[in-house]
């Protein structure tokens, strides 16, 4: 790729078209169109998007590449050294083609497994640098008491081979109070931040994880807390209230569980997000599951999840576009991204006017990770006409 690109011709979400330059994986100027015009070598290479929308790249902030695309399989999945970096490449490689330049996959480590799942993902990150960035959460199963002896050991090498970030579910364990104590000590210990699954719905537990996020010096994600949606409402919004001041991020899944707690198939999973947001809860979105037994579908893509949350949960589009992009880039701790100059050219430009009309229909994409073009997806929509119609020429349309 050329050092220098020039975004041609895009719309912005607040209705502007622009010309944008990026350079040395940042972005170097924006102006009117035309503005930016000049030498080959000094103003760059030019990109045509006009009919585009250029937005600040979304990110995965929880995802679960290590059991990915093993839905369709008949029997446990193969869990060799290659198959695992297989899937856990080919699962990463479908969510930045939607546009997640950065993504976080819990991968789980301990019992049976040990640490070969995290080996691939780490192998996994390494070989993909430059085209997205991909960092893990160890997630171990119980971590209290002699059971739990041979974890906290697989726990603590995760964290000294070099994962992302300390994560479990303490709801399965027999003693909840004393995992967060214990995973909250390896986190300390190790200067990583903490993202923890909860689905339950008791409120000294809920106000226990709070306490124990607040007390996290290196940051805190928790999710999808469909709990709280099972609670009163005064009872919800105290429980949110120690949430937002604890100041943790809360990661909903719109597209469905993960497979960390037990299904519960007779109610409608959901996390509370107005009632989050209100509290003043930092609420980000990913998308748990990809094929997996947790969920047999799935496409893997952050405009999906947005959709989700401005048709379903009531949020506006740009504020659901910024629960895939902003809120998820720092719950995994990186800066934030705008499309003005001396930001990250972390970007994806979708073809369309509008947010809400990219979140409706958005199939052609281009990502930008890094000031370079990694991703592009181009689809053309055809109508064919009938012998009827008399040799009636109709008209090819580029899709969203």
């Amino acid at each position: 790729m050329p050092e220098r690109l020039v975004l041609s011709g895009p719309r912005l979400a607040d209705g502007r078209r622009v010309d944008v330059r990026l350079s040395a994986g940042r972005i170097e100027a924006v102006g009117t169109p035309g503005s930016l015009s000049g030498p080959a070598s000094d103003a760059g290479t030019r990109v045509d998007l006009s009919g585009y929308l250029l937005l600040p790249a979304p990110a995965e902030p929880h995802a679960h590449h290590d059991t990915a695309l093993t839905g369709a399989a008949p029997g446990p999945p193969p869990d060799g050294p290659e198959e695992l970096r297989r899937r856990i490449t080919e699962a990463a490689l479908i969510q930045l083609g939607h546009g997640a330049t950065a993504q976080r996959s819990h991968v789980r480590v301990g019992d049976a497994g040990g640490l070969a799942a995290l080996e691939a993902a780490l192998a996994t990150s390494r070989a993909l640098r430059g085209l997205a960035d991909l960092t893990t959460v160890a997630v171990a199963g119980q971590l209290t008491g002699l059971a739990g002896a041979d974890n906290r050991a697989w726990l603590r090498d995760a964290a000294k081979m070099g994962t992302g970030a300390l994560g479990g579910c303490p709801d399965l364990d027999p003693d909840p109070a004393d995992y967060l104590d214990t995973v909250l000590r390896l986190a300390d210990e190790h200067g990583r931040p903490l993202d923890l699954h909860t689905e339950g719905d008791d409120p000294a537990k809920l106000t226990r994880l709070a306490s124990a996020a607040g007390a996290c010096r290196f940051g805190v994600a928790i999710g999808p807390c469909t709990g709280l949606s099972r609670l009163p409402a005064p009872v919800a919004t105290r429980v949110a209230d120690r949430l937002a001041a604890a100041g943790v991020t809360v990661v909903c899944l719109p597209q469905g569980g993960c497979g960390l707690a037990p299904a519960r198939p007779w109610e409608p999973a959901g996390t509370p997000v107005r009632l989050l947001a209100a509290a003043g809860v930092r609420v980000a979105a990913g998308g748990g599951a990809l094929r997996d037994a947790a969920n047999p579908v799935g496409r893997g893509d952050p405009l999906e999840a947005a959709f989700l949350l401005a048709s379903r949960d009531g949020c506006g589009a740009l504020d659901a576009y910024g629960a895939v992009s902003g809120r998820a880039r720092a719950a995994l701790g990186l800066p934030e991204v705008r499309v003005e100059a001396g930001f990250p050219a972390e970007l994806l430009a979708v073809r369309g006017e509008s947010v809400a009309g990219a979140l409706s229909q958005a199939y052609s994409r281009l990502v930008i990770h890094r000031g370079r073009i990694v991703a592009r997806t181009s689809a053309v929509r055809e109508f064919c006409g009938s012998p009827a119609d008399g040799g009636l020429e109709l008209p090819r349309q580029a899709t969203g």
